[in-house]
C-alpha cells in the first residue's frame, strides 16, 4: 500500500503519476518535519566540513614520528578534501521505519543518503550511508520479505535541486510490515509501483550521468554489494544500468574496504574520453574522489600514435597469438652460447665460472619462467653466488661489501649482458617489423606468410627510434613490457564496454589486476570492433578470470519499450547469444520519419521539434556524415556541441563514439549508412537505436536496415 504527499505547487507533467501528486493535508506536517530534518542535516554537514579542516590544522602539530605524522596528515587532508568537494544536492532520498521485531528492531527511523551525516561521532546518525549494511533493506525489502521494515519512504525533490530544503516537494510511503497490534503484512494489499521511483528514472537526462543511489533495484543491489575478491561479468542489455552498477560497486568497495582498495588503487576503464566525461561526476556525487578514471589506451600508451595499420595488420596485432610471438622474440635474446665463462682476479686468487656452469645457470633460470628483468638479476645473483662459494671455501665468509663489489664488477656485468641482455620493449617489437628472419622464427607455426607480411611496413624503419607507432602497437609494447617486468597492479578494476576489447587488450588489463578483482560490464550485442567478443567465457579467460560468473541484466529502466522493441528486431542478425531487452518503460515515443526531399532538412526539422520539449538532444550519424549534419544545423541557427562537452542542448555524435552515452531525444540519421559501416555495422546501429531515454526519431531517405537485414554484412 502506498501513501503520497506533495504540496499543491509540486511540478508534474504526467498523469500516470497521479498517486505521487495526491495532496493529503493530514500528511503536510510530516513534510514540514522532513524539511526541518534536512535543515538539521545541512547544518551538521557544514560542521563536519569545518571539523575536518580543523583536524588538518591540529594534525600538523601532532607529536609522532615523521612517517606517522605524514600518513596521518595525508589521511586527514584527503578526508577534508572529499567533504569540501561534495557536489551540492539533497542529503537524503529515502527513509526506513523499522518495527519492534526483525533485523532492524530498535533502530526506529533511519534516513538514507549518499553519505553518513552526524552531529557527533558517538551519536546516532542523522543520515545513514546508502552503502551501510542496514541500508540494504531500502533496496531489498518487499511485502513478501519486509526484513523488519514497516515503512519505506521515498522522497521527491525538485529537478536540479542544489539541496535547498524547500525543494523537498513530496514523499511516498510503502507499508511493508505490520505495525504493533495489526495483522501480518501479507494481509495488506500489494504495494503499487513507486511513482516517485518511476519519475526519478524517467527524469530528463540533461548534462553528465547521474548516480542511481536512490533507484537501485534488487538485482542491481546484489551486484553492487559483491565481495572485494569477487570477479563478476555483467551482460547487460541496453538501459539496464550496467555502467551505473559498476560505478556504484566501486563506491561500495571503497566504503567497505577503504584501506585495501586505497593501498592497491581502483581503476575505472571506459571506451573513450567522451564516455569518461559523461560518467565523471558519478563517483564524486557519492563522496568518492580518489578513483582513477581512464581509457585503456591512456593506461598503456608509451609513444604518440603517428602511424596507421591496415585492417589485416591491426587484426593480427590484437590477436592472442601475438603474445606467444612476442614471448619467443624476447627470449630469443637469451643464450649462454655468447659467453665463454668469466674469471675474477683477487690478489693471487682466480675465481672462475666456466661456460658449462653459465649454461646451467641460464637454463635453470629460464625453467623458472620469471619476468625477463627478474630472470636477468637471478642470473647475476647466481654467478656471484658461485664466485662467493669459491672464495669462502678458501678464505671464509665474505662481507656484504665484498659481495656488492663483485656484483658491480665489469666482468660480471659483461657476462650477464652477453647471456641475458638488457632490452627495451621497443627494441623487441621493432625487430619484428625490421628483421624478416626474426619475425619468421618467432611466428613459426603461429602466423601465416600473409599475416607476417602485414606486420612489415612498406618502408621498414632502420631502428626502433624511427618507428611510426600505431594504436595497435601500444598493446604489443605493453605485452613486452609485462614480459620484462610486471606492472603495478590495482586492487579493483571496473571495465566498461568490455565486449569491444581484443584478446591482447584483455591481457593488458589482466596484468594490472593480478592480485585484485574485476567488474566486467558489457553487452555482446553492442560489440563493434573487428575483434569484439562473441562469448563471455572466452573473453573472461583472456582477462585472466576463467570461470568467473556471468550475470545477465535484461530488465531495462532507461530505454522505452517501443524503442527496445525496435532494437530487438536486429538481435537475430547479430550472431551473438543474448536475450532480448525487456523494458519497464511504457512511456516514450518512436517515430520513423522518411525524408521525401532533402535528408538534412528533415534532420533539422526533427531537431527543432525535439528542442520544443524538455531534455537533451543527441543527433547520431554515420561518422562520415557528422560534419555535414553539424554544418546544416549551424546554418539553421541551431547551436551544437561535440560528444565531450555539454555546452549546448544539441549534441552531434558520430556513431562510433555514442556507445555508453544517453540522450532524452535521439535523432538517428540514415540508419542504412550506419549499418554499412565496417566492421559490424548492424551492431553499431543497434547501439545507436538504444541511446534514447524518452524519444527516438529515425530520419531516413533509404531503406530501413531491420527490414533488409539479411542482405547486409554483419
Amino acid at each position: 500500500m502506498t501513501d503520497s504527499a506533495a504540496p499543491a505547487s509540486s511540478p508534474s507533467h504526467d498523469t500516470r503519476h497521479e498517486a505521487a501528486r495526491h495532496v493529503d493535508h493530514d500528511l503536510h506536517p510530516q513534510l514540514h518535519r522532513e524539511r526541518a530534518h534536512h535543515d538539521r542535516c545541512r547544518a551538521a554537514l557544514a560542521a563536519m566540513v569545518a571539523g575536518a579542516q580543523e583536524q588538518v590544522v591540529i594534525g600538523e602539530d601532532v607529536s609522532a614520528s615523521g612517517a606517522d605524522a605524514e600518513v596521518l596528515g595525508r589521511r586527514l587532508r584527503s578526508h577534508a578534501k572529499a567533504l569540501r568537494e561534495l557536489p551540492e544536492g539533497p542529503l537524503f532520498f529515502g527513509r526506513l521505519d523499522f518495527g519492534d521485531e526483525g533485523p532492524g528492531a530498535g533502530l526506529g527511523g533511519l534516513h538514507i543518503g549518499r553519505l553518513r551525516i552526524g552531529e557527533h561521532p558517538a551519536a546516532p546518525p542523522l543520515v545513514v550511508d546508502w552503502r551501510a549494511p542496514v541500508s540494504r533493506a531500502f533496496y531489498q525489502a518487499s511485502a513478501g520479505d519486509p526484513q523488519g521494515v514497516v515503512v519505506r519512504r521515498r522522497f521527491g525533490w525538485a529537478p536540479g535541486s542544489r539541496g535547498d530544503s524547500a525543494d523537498l516537494t513530496g514523499f511516498e510511503d510503502e507499508h511493508l510490515g505490520a505495525r504493533a497490534g495489526e495483522g501480518p503484512a501479507t494481509s495488506r494489499p500489494a504495494a503499487a509501483p513507486s511513482a516517485l521511483l518511476a519519475q526519478e528514472i524517467e527524469r530528463p537526462r540533461v548534462g553528465p550521468m547521474r548516480d542511481i543511489a536512490a533507484t537501485i533495484q534488487p538485482e542491481q543491489d546484489d551486484l553492487v554489494r559483491g565481495g572485494l575478491g569477487d570477479t563478476v561479468c555483467v551482460q547487460g542489455a541496453p538501459g539496464t544500468g550496467k555502467t551505473a552498477v559498476g560505478l556504484h560497486r566501486a563506491a561500495y568497495l571503497l566504503y567497505t574496504h577503504p584501506q585495501r582498495i586505497h593501498r592497491g588503487g581502483l581503476l575505472v576503464l571506459g571506451p573513450h574520453r567522451a564516455f569518461l566525461s559523461y560518467i565523471a561526476e558519478v563517483l564524486p556525487s557519492l563522496g568518492e574522489t580518489g578513483v582513477r578514471q581512464s581509457t585503456l589506451h591512456d593506461e598503456i600508451a608509451r609513444h604518440p600514435v603517428t602511424g596507421t595499420d591496415s585492417d589485416l595488420a591491426a587484426g593480427v596485432k590484437h590477436d592472442a597469438r601475438m603474445a606467444e610471438v612476442l614471448r619467443r622474440a624476447l627470449h630469443a635474446r637469451v643464450s649462454a652460447d655468447r659467453a665463454t665463462g668469466l674469471v675474477i682476479a683477487e690478489d693471487s686468487y682466480r675465481w672462475r665460472v666456466t661456460r658449462d656452469e653459465l649454461a646451467a645457470i641460464v637454463a635453470g633460470v629460464r625453467a623458472e619462467e620469471p619476468p625477463y628483468a627478474i630472470g636477468r638479476e637471478r642470473v647475476r645473483a647466481r654467478i656471484v653466488r658461485r664466485i662467493q662459494d669459491q672464495a669462502e671455501r678458501r678464505a671464509g665468509p665474505r662481507p656484504a661489501s665484498w659481495v656488492r663489489r663483485v656484483e658491480r664488477a665489469r666482468v660480471v656485468s659483461a657476462c650477464v649482458e652477453a647471456v641475458w641482455p638488457k632490452v627495451r620493449p621497443e627494441e623487441i617489437v621493432a625487430e619484428l617489423f625490421i628483421d624478416r628472419e626474426a619475425l619468421a622464427s618467432a611466428a613459426e607455426g603461429l602466423l601465416d606468410p600473409a599475416e607476417q607480411a602485414s606486420l612489415r611496413p612498406p618502408r621498414p624503419p632502420r631502428s626502433w627510434k624511427s618507428v611510426r607507432w600505431t594504436a595497435a602497437d601500444q598493446v604489443l609494447l605493453d605485452e613486452v613490457a609485462g614480459l620484462i617486468d610486471h606492472p603495478e597492479g590495482y586492487g579493483h578494476v571496473v571495465v566498461d564496454e568490455a565486449q569491444d576489447l581484443s584478446p591482447m587488450e584483455c591481457r593488458a588489463i589482466a596484468r594490472r589486476v593480478r592480485f585484485g578483482s574485476l567488474t566486467v560490464l558489457g553487452d555482446l550485442a553492442q560489440g563493434t570492433t573487428p575483434w569484439a567478443a562473441r562469448s563471455w567465457p572466452v573473453q573472461m579467460a583472456h582477462l585472466g578470470r576463467p570461470g568467473a560468473p556471468v550475470v545477465p541484466l535484461t530488465t531495462g529502466f532507461r530505454v522505452p519499450a517501443a524503442v527496445a522493441g525496435l532494437a530487438n528486431r536486429l538481435l537475430a542478425h547479430l550472431d551473438v547469444d543474448v536475450p532480448p531487452a525487456r523494458s519497464l518503460r511504457t512511456d516514450g515515443e518512436l517515430r520513423l520519419r522518411r525524408a521525401d526531399g532533402d535528408l538534412l532538412t528533415a534532420v533539422t526539422d526533427a531537431v527543432r521539434e525535439a528542442l520544443g520539449r524538455e531534455g537533451s538532444v543527441g543527433v547520431v550519424t554515420a561518422d562520415a556524415h557528422t560534419d555535414g549534419v553539424r554544418r546544416a544545423l549551424a546554418a539553421a541557427g541551431i547551436a551544437t556541441s561535440g560528444p565531450e562537452t555539454t555546452a549546448d542542448r544539441v549534441t552531434v555524435v558520430p556513431a562510433s563514439v555514442v556507445k555508453g552515452l544517453e540522450y532524452d531525444h535521439v535523432v538517428a540519421v540514415e540508419p542504412a549508412a550506419i549499418a554499412e559501416t565496417r566492421p559490424r555495422g548492424l551492431h553499431r546501429l543497434y547501439v545507436v537505436l538504444t541511446r534514447a531515454v524518452s524519444r527516438l526519431d529515425v530520419v531516413y531517405a533509404r531503406g530501413l536496415p531491420w527490414e533488409e537485414a539479411e542482405g547486409l554484412p554483419i
